[in-house]
């Protein structure tokens, strides 16, 4: 079993808020978490909405439901609880009369709060929590915060020294493995099987569920078109001029995907600045195995045309960063910087302070000072907020290339000494 490093956030909710949800797409581990690794005390009482009779008791009585359920006083684990919005209503009549902390846990594979009327049912009382396809620092088991790594004053140089480098063959297996755990330990073609089924009962049981909406036959299509645009700027209106999606449901469509954590968009950094931005968002697929499903990658692919790694390496990238915020100390925003006369950096993390850290990824195992173009204009335009800028790359060594601009090997999203 694998230890997810959002643990300890979890156990904290737990002891100090009386709801706490988490969500995340499906086969991600939010059963595994909540049911075997004790963080939730044995005597709590575990109920699948997945269950057709349990689902049907709930809906024609929420509040007998919640009331009957929470009698004992003991916690309860309600699993998959967007299936019955009709719920959130009851549950907070529950925690009005009885504010004590942890007495629901909840799991959903959509993001509820989006979902029509619970966006303020649980103000106030539940604390959320996303649980993304596992990172390599769960995989691995290594400990640390990349991001955290990132905004603390130190030596930097010398701490990227320490990192271990990683072969080009072993980044494109775990570029195709991604990190749903159940598929991580299929060879290639069951992995394949896998994912076929996963997106079948994503689309019988989540989509028909939360949206009612018509076209579902588009959104696998719509999917591979997403993945060949995987880490670029969203132009929804040519992937609706190209896909022959009318762009009314194609907005619909992205807002799906991404309430059921398929993607995830990255917003464009304005900060204070007086030049003309891009203001369109980054769009990125939660796992890179999923995406090279969708492709039709192989490793063997990858390393015979090495010019397709860089967009999957960018997604790889960000969403192991993303993974890591939520569970690093600094919690930074993330987004992207890209201006008219196209300066840019791939990511932008902005802490709470104003510290500002770019990030360019880049699949080349060399680095030259023109690659660190975007970094230095980011540093110009945000001045003394600049705290560093890293350039993540293949090759082997770290170095600096100014007093704020480093290399370092990509495998310091994970492998922190």
């Amino acid at each position: 079993m694998y230890h997810r490093k959002i643990s300890n956030r979890l156990q904290d909710a737990l002891f100090d808020t009386p709801v706490v949800l988490i969500c995340g797409a499906r086969q991600t581990g939010k059963t595994t978490l909540v049911r075997e690794t004790g963080i939730v005390p044995s005597t709590a009482h575990y109920i699948t909405l997945d269950n057709a009779t349990i689902l049907a008791a709930a809906k024609s009585d929420p509040t007998g439901f919640i009331s009957g359920l929470s009698a004992s006083g003991e916690p309860l684990i309600l699993d998959e609880v967007q299936s019955a919005p009709e719920l959130f209503p009851a549950i907070k009549e529950s925690v009005d009369r009885d504010r004590r902390p942890g007495r629901f846990l909840l799991t959903g594979s959509a993001n509820v709060l989006l979902l029509p009327r619970l966006s303020e049912s649980l103000a106030g009382r539940m604390e959320i929590l996303t649980l993304w396809p596992l990172a390599q620092a769960e995989i691995m088991n290594t400990a640390g915060s990349f991001t955290d790594w990132l905004f603390t004053p130190h030596n930097f140089i010398q701490g990227a020294g320490r990192v271990q480098p990683i072969k080009k063959e072993e980044l494109i297996h775990r570029l195709i493995s991604g990190g749903y755990p159940e598929p991580l330990a299929r060879s290639q073609a069951r992995r394949e099987n896998w994912f076929e089924a996963y997106f079948t009962t994503i689309l019988q049981r989540d989509v028909r569920d939360i949206s009612h909406i018509e076209g579902l036959l588009q959104l696998p299509r719509l999917l591979k078109m997403l993945a060949a645009r995987t880490a670029s700027l969203l132009n929804t209106a040519d992937i609706s001029r190209t896909s022959d999606i009318s762009y009314t449901s194609l907005t619909r469509y992205l807002a799906l995907l991404e309430n059921i954590y398929l993607i995830r968009t990255i917003p464009s950094w304005s900060g204070n600045l007086t030049s003309r931005l891009v203001k369109s968002p980054k769009i990125m697929l939660n796992d890179t195995g999923m995406a090279a499903y969708l492709l039709g990658l192989s490793e063997q692919r990858l390393r015979r045309d090495p010019q397709l790694m860089g967009p999957l390496l960018e997604n790889f990238a960000a969403m192991e960063i993303i993974k890591d915020i939520g569970w690093s100390r600094t919690r930074p925003s993330l987004f992207h910087w890209r201006t008219a006369q196209r300066e840019e950096t791939d990511l932008l993390l902005e802490a709470r302070d104003g510290g500002i850290v770019g990030i360019e990824i880049k699949a080349s195992a060399t680095l030259s000072t023109g690659d660190f173009k975007g970094l230095r204009a980011l540093e110009k335009r945000t001045g003394e907020k600049f705290v560093r800028g890293v350039a993540l790359y293949t090759g082997n060594v770290a170095a600096p290339f100014g007093e704020k601009l480093f290399a370092v090997p990509i495998s310091a999203l994970w492998d922190l000494q």
